[in-house]
């Protein structure tokens, strides 16, 4: 049985503890690997590794940093079939969709490519007489990033690009679900030329998570996952003095107004709800329909979903894979069952769906409520499965007002022709990301990743201009040569004048 082992200077390294996770191929339900479940001891050892490292990384100029992350990139453009090829294996997702996740990983390296430019501080000549100052950006030292089962390439790749480029050293605990993408990923840096103990991997649980957010050593958390568990992390992490940026989970709405295209409308609710099984921060979950667009998009919507393509993530006819596990599974079949009792109804029931050869693996099919009410769970809560709830709204007050009623806020999409309705949407709403007849609007890297309200803890985003603010300090520097003139010392407020 193949043992997945932690990243630490430089290498593979064994774990301190005896303690080893299942890591399934969902496809199968068979165990396919064991990861190593490490604490604290190993946690110190890559922080010592990382802290040996970190005084000449953080000295070495930003152009070469950027050049590590030039030859990064093309070492994963050469790599992204076999990467995409490890995320299907272990998270079931199929291979087209692993595909696209390398792929919005690769443009985070390539923002953080131009890290020269973006580390560039400001300067003021004169703001006193004979008086300059100017401000730069300077790394954190330490950072640790704590990442999600559903993109275990790509979110990990949203921190430690921007982090490693602006001079940290970085540590990375990924889900012990599916482990082994992250070490693909620092085989690379080390081919790339990054120096031994700048990027460490750590496998682990909770301990290993409480052991991050309790470490000394550590100046900095990165973190994505459900609500409860970032705002633990965001808790825990900054009551120790550490920098922390939490994504939490998400309910995202697509609200279809009668002017919709709905044929444009139904494409996108298909993708953005059923890709890679519902198991996405930004996957639609809720499809609100206004006034009399409800009945004309449930009646495209059913053949739509009852004739989805499921099957293992290998398959190129797929359109959806298995969920990650059989825990998650019985989870999402729990909300299935929870979505009848409250009384919405399940016009297509996935529950039932049965592979040839794949008995034992995780599969679910397209699950579709109508006449979903904002008191029932499956509107409430996230799901992270197939399943799409359809709430009728009679206009576009109340749809706006029922969004920003809800406490996560991460991301919507309005699907209209009517632009006056898209600016004041755009306006009103109260989310962090939001798309205008686009269904996910995962902004590109030179933006920033972020929601609003419980979707969000911190100040800062992900990547793109939040990332490298987040994982830099500022520092300000006023300075005044000697001319020959003295004055005496002065005990009042400094001004320049």
């Amino acid at each position: 049985m193949r043992e997945v082992l932690h990243w630490i200077g430089g290498a593979m390294r064994r774990s301190s503890s005896a303690r080893l996770g299942d890591v399934f191929n969902p496809a199968s339900g068979e165990v396919q690997a064991r990861v190593v479940l490490g604490g604290a001891a190993d946690l110190d050892a890559a922080v010592a590794s990382a802290a040996a490292a970190f005084p000449a990384w953080a000295a070495t100029p930003p152009l070469i940093r950027a050049r590590v992350m030039f030859r990064f990139r093309e070492l994963i453009e050469r790599d992204a079939g076999a990467l995409a090829a490890t995320i299907t294996a272990e998270h079931g997702k199929v291979l087209s969709d692993a595909r696209g996740e390398v792929t919005r990983g690769l443009e985070v390296v390539e923002f953080a490519a131009g890290i020269p430019h973006l580390l560039k501080g400001e300067f003021a000549e004169q703001v006193g007489r004979g008086i300059d100052s100017w401000s730069v950006r300077q790394p954190l030292g330490i950072c640790a990033g704590i990442t999600p089962f559903n993109f275990p390439a790509m979110v990990p790749m949203w921190m430690f690009p921007v982090a490693i480029a602006a001079g940290n050293c970085f540590i990375l605990k990924p889900s012990e679900r599916d482990p082994s993408a992250s070490l693909h990923l620092a085989a690379l840096l080390k081919e790339a030329g990054l120096p031994d103990g700048v990027f460490n991997v750590v496998h682990g649980d909770k301990e290993m998570v409480d052991a991050i957010l309790h470490h000394p050593g550590i100046t900095a958390v990165s973190f994505v996952g459900s609500t409860p568990i970032a705002e633990y992390v965001y808790a825990q992490a900054a009551a120790r003095g550490k920098r922390v940026q939490a994504l939490g989970g998400a309910k995202n709405h697509l609200v279809v107004m009668p002017d919709a295209d709905m044929e444009q409308a139904v494409d996108a609710l298909m993708g953005a709800a059923y890709g890679s099984a519902g198991e996405r921060c930004m996957a639609v979950s809720v499809a609100m329909a206004v006034g009399k667009a409800g009945d004309a998009l449930v009646e495209r919507l059913v053949p739509r979903v009852q004739a989805l393509k499921v099957g293992p993530g290998t398959d190129p006819e797929a359109e959806m894979g298995p969920l990650v596990t059989r825990q998650h599974l019985e989870k999402v079949r729990g909300y299935v069952d929870e979505g009848i009792r409250e009384g919405a109804r399940l016009l297509v029931d996935g529950r039932g769906l049965k592979l040839q050869g794949y008995d034992d693996g995780f599969f679910i099919g397209g699950c579709l409520f109508d006449d979903v009410r904002p008191e029932m769970r499956i509107y409430r809560e996230e799901i992270f499965g197939p399943v799409l709830a359809v709430v009728r709204v009679p206009d576009f007050a109340a749809a706006t007002a029922l969004i920003n009623a809800h406490e996560y806020g991460n991301g919507v999409a309005l699907f209209t022709r009517d632009g006056d309705a898209a600016r004041e949407f755009a306006n009103q709403i109260q989310i962090g990301m939001v798309g205008i007849n686009v269904p996910i609007p995962v902004p590109m890297a030179f933006h920033s990743f972020g929601g609003w309200k419980r979707s969000l803890f911190g100040d800062m985003s992900v990547h793109g201009p939040e990332g490298v603010r987040f994982y830099t300090r500022l520092k300000t520097v006023t300075a005044r040569w000697p001319a020959g003139i003295r004055t005496g010392a002065e005990f009042v407020m400094p001004t320049m004048r």
